[in-house]
C-alpha cells in the first residue's frame, strides 16, 4: 500500500512541477537555515578546542559597580581583583587570567598583519588544551622575569614566516618590539573569545601596570574546578566572597561579579542575567524564533495542499463512487504529504553540508570549523515530519468532506 501511496505521490509531484519546487524550495530553505543556525549556537555554546574541560570551569567576566539613585558602572576586571581576591579561593586548583584582546600592525613584505595579542598568567596553559604543532609555552619563570616571549597561533606564523615555516626560536615584532617564539599553537576560532589571540604574551610585559589596585581592568579568569561535582561548590564560594568585598568607589553602594559557565557567559551577555529567569527568557526566544519560521513553509504547504485538492476533486469523486472510504483518502494524501516533506528535509540537509562547507572554507570567521550536528539533524528530520504531517490534516479533511457529485462536477 505505501508502495502505491509513494507512486501516486511521485506523480502529483511531476504534474505540477511549480507547487512542487515553492513546496521543496520552502522545506528545505527553513531547514537549511536552520540548521545552519543551531550548528553556529553548538559552536559557541559547546566549544571542543581548546576548552575541553568547560564540565570543570567558571567564567569570570564582568565587574559592576551599582548605586542606589541608579547608576552602573560595568567593564572587566583588573589582575589585581582577580589575583587577590578569586585567586583567594580553596576550590580552585588552577585559575588562568587572561587580557581582553589588543591588535598591533606588523608588515611583511609591504603587507600588513593584524595580530591580536592576549596577555596571561602560566596556568592558561593548563586550563586550556592547546595543541602546540612546535615548541611549548612560555613557562611561570620566564612570566616572573618578564621575559619577551610569545607563543603564536599557526595563522599568525604562516602570515608572517610563510606556510609550513619553523618559527621556534625566532623572533616577531609587535608595538615595535621583539618577542622570541617559544610555541605554535593550532589556530583558534575568533568566536572563542577567551581562548582565541594570534599571540600570547606574558602579562608582566604588558604595557598597562598589572600591579594597580583598582578593581576594573581589561582582565578575565577562568576558575578550574577538580571535577564537575565541585563547580557548584566553586561557584558558591565566589559568590560569598564577592559579597564581603567593600566597595573602593564612594560614588557606588554594591558591587557585582558572576561566574558562569561558558554557556551562561553568552546568555548574560544577550539577556543581563544567567539566572532561571535568563534561562527561561532564552529558551522562549530560540522556541518562538523556530516555531515562527517554521510556520511559514507550514502555511505554505497548507495553501498548496488545498489547491491539489481542488485539482485532483475528479480523482477523489472517481475513488469515492468506486468505495473509497474517507479515512482511506485522508490517509493517502497525509501520506504524499509527509513524503514531500522528506524530499524537502533530504535536500535541506545536503544543502546545509554545502553552506556549511563553504563557509569553513571562505575564511569568513577564520580556523571556524562548522558541522552538523547528529543530534540537531535528528530532531530537524523529526520537526520536518511534524510540520508536514501538521501542514497535512486540513487539507485532508478538507478532502474528506468532498461530496461524490460535486467533486465530480468541480472537474
Amino acid at each position: 500500500m505505501l508502495k502505491n501511496y509513494f507512486k501516486i505521490a511521485m506523480a502529483v509531484l511531476k504534474r505540477r512541477k511549480f507547487f512542487t519546487f515553492i513546496s521543496l524550495f520552502g522545506i528545505s530553505l527553513t531547514l537549511t537555515v536552520l540548521m545552519v543556525l543551531a550548528a553556529f549556537i553548538e559552536k559557541l555554546a559547546n566549544p571542543v578546542y581548546p576548552g575541553d574541560k568547560n564540565n570543570r570551569s567558571l567564567y569570570i567576566n564582568r565587574l559592576t559597580y551599582t548605586s542606589k539613585k541608579g547608576w552602573i558602572n560595568s567593564g572587566g576586571s583588573s589582575f589585581y581583583f582577580l589575583t587577590h581576591y578569586a585567586g583567594s579561593l580553596k576550590t580552585p586548583v588552577k585559575m588562568a587570567v587572561v587580557s581582553r584582546n589588543s591588535s598591533s600592525n606588523a608588515y611583511v613584505n609591504d603587507r600588513k598583519i593584524v595580530i591580536d595579542i592576549k596577555y596571561t598568567n602560566a596556568d592558561l596553559w593548563d586550563i586550556a588544551n592547546y595543541q602546540f604543532i612546535e615548541g611549548k609555552p612560555f613557562t611561570a619563570d620566564q612570566i616572573k622575569r618578564a621575559d619577551h616571549v610569545a607563543v603564536i597561533s599557526e595563522r599568525t606564523r604562516n602570515e608572517y614566516f610563510g606556510e609550513d615555516a619553523t618559527a621556534v626560536g625566532k623572533f616577531i615584532e609587535a608595538d615595535n618590539i621583539n618577542y622570541r617564539i617559544t610555541g605554535v599553537i593550532r589556530s583558534v576560532p575568533e568566536t572563542e573569545e577567551v581562548f582565541y589571540a594570534s599571540m600570547y604574551l606574558p602579562y608582566t610585559v604588558a604595557k598597562a601596570d598589572y600591579r594597580d589596585k583598582s578593581f576594573q581592568g581589561a582582565y578575565s579568569a577562568v576558575l578550574l574546578a577538580p571535577s564537575e561535582q565541585l563547580v557548584k561548590k566553586m561557584r558558591m564560594e565566589y559568590e560569598q566572597m564577592t559579597a564581603r568585598i567593600p566597595v573602593p568607589d564612594k560614588a557606588f553602594d554594591t558591587l557585582h561579579s558572576n561566574a558562569d559557565t561558558y554557556f551562561e557567559t553568552y546568555i548574560r551577555q544577550v539577556f543581563g542575567n544567567a539566572d532561571s529567569a535568563g534561562y527561561v527568557r532564552f529558551v522562549a526566544f530560540i522556541s518562538l524564533f523556530v516555531l515562527l519560521f517554521m510556520l511559514l513553509p507550514t502555511v505554505n504547504l497548507v495553501n498548496v495542499n488545498i489547491t491539489r485538492i481542488m485539482e485532483r476533486s475528479s480523482e477523489i469523486g472517481v475513488r469515492k463512487a468506486f468505495g473509497a472510504s474517507s479515512k482511506t483518502l485522508v490517509y493517502q494524501f497525509i501520506v504524499e504529504n509527509i513524503i514531500l516533506t522528506i524530499l524537502g528535509g533530504i535536500i535541506g540537509v545536503i544543502l546545509t553540508v554545502i553552506i556549511l562547507q563553504l563557509i569553513n572554507s571562505s575564511g569568513l570567521i577564520p580556523d571556524l570549523d562548522l558541522a552538523i550536528d547528529p543530534l540537531v539533524l535528528l530532531y530537524s528530520l523529526l520537526a520536518c515530519l511534524f510540520f508536514g504531517l501538521l501542514s497535512g490534516v486540513y487539507p485532508a479533511w478538507r478532502m474528506s468532506r468532498l461530496n461524490v457529485v460535486t467533486a465530480l462536477k468541480a472537474q
